[in-house]
């Protein structure tokens, strides 16, 4: 037997920690309905293998080719012009949101840290508000507002997507090291330049790596609220999959999948050129 000073200390609340976890997945099991089983049944089966089967070869004539590239093309233009609108009000959002710039932080001043919590509270209210509704739900507003189309996608991706870059970019600028901005404040220079040279130049891989991530995912979801009319590959995927055209989804999830490699490949090699 272990004696009392060899027993590991934290082993009775890791017991206690991992019961109340499995305490509190088991009623979301159940409310979930999840049941396995269903895949094992022998209707279920047949089903899958026969839509699987029709997976192969992956359509490549040259009229559903032509098709593909130009969904392909709408798809990143959708996120592309989304993470551009997203950012035109996600940047002065976390400057405005973030403490890393604040008088108060630099200079102990307190009427300045009052005035500076009061501005802060409204815009991370506003932060939270939009990246509280999913984009899907955003584009099925935009469909019912400005018709099918990628115009509903992008503009579901600029408001959804500014909600999270704001307030993973004020949390960056305050995560970095920030007596080069206190000192530069200090000195009498302006916020925006305190920012530039002191909290920038430390923060910028940071920043990068996580934009080009959030437009990774801004692809994907541009795909999935093309299932709401949003266009792009999305759609076309969706028609397909009514059809029973397995070929064509497979083609289209290839493509997609090669999207996302494309994604993880610029955001190593700009992580490369700023390391």
């Amino acid at each position: 037997m272990l004696s009392a000073d060899r027993r590991d200390p934290a082993a009775l609340p890791r017991l206690l920690v991992t019961l109340l976890c499995l305490a509190l997945l088991w009623p979301g099991l159940g409310l979930s309905e999840l049941d396995p089983s269903v895949l094992l049944q022998a209707d279920n089966r047949q089903q899958m293998a026969n839509f699987v089967s029709a997976f192969w070869p992956p359509a490549h004539d040259r009229d559903f080719l032509a098709l593909l590239f130009e969904a392909t093309v709408q798809t990143l233009a959708v996120a592309t012009a989304g993470m551009a609108m997203a950012l035109l009000l996600a940047i002065p959002a976390s400057l405005a949101a973030s403490r890393a710039l604040s008088l108060r932080a630099a200079s102990r001043a307190g009427r300045a840290g009052v005035v500076s919590r009061l501005l802060r509270l409204p815009v991370r209210a506003v932060l939270i508000f939009l990246r509280s509704v999913p984009e899907i739900v955003w584009a099925l507003l935009f469909v019912r507002a400005v018709g099918l189309g990628p115009t509903a996608g992008v503009l579901a991706i600029a408001i959804t997507y500014s909600g999270m870059l704001g307030k993973v970019y004020a949390e960056v600028y305050e995560s970095v090291d920030q007596r080069p901005a206190h000192a530069l404040l200090q000195a009498g220079s302006g916020r925006l330049m305190a920012f530039f040279y002191g909290i920038l130049p430390t923060a910028a891989s940071e920043l990068l790596s996580y934009t080009v991530y959030r437009w990774e995912c801004a692809i994907r979801a541009s795909v999935v609220m093309g299932f709401v009319g949003a266009g792009g590959l999305g759609q076309q995927i969706d028609l397909s999959m009514r059809m029973f055209a397995g070929a064509e989804v497979a083609s289209m999830l290839l493509t997609f999948l090669l999207l996302v490699m494309l994604a993880d490949g610029l955001s190593r090699v700009l992580r490369g050129r700023l390391t």
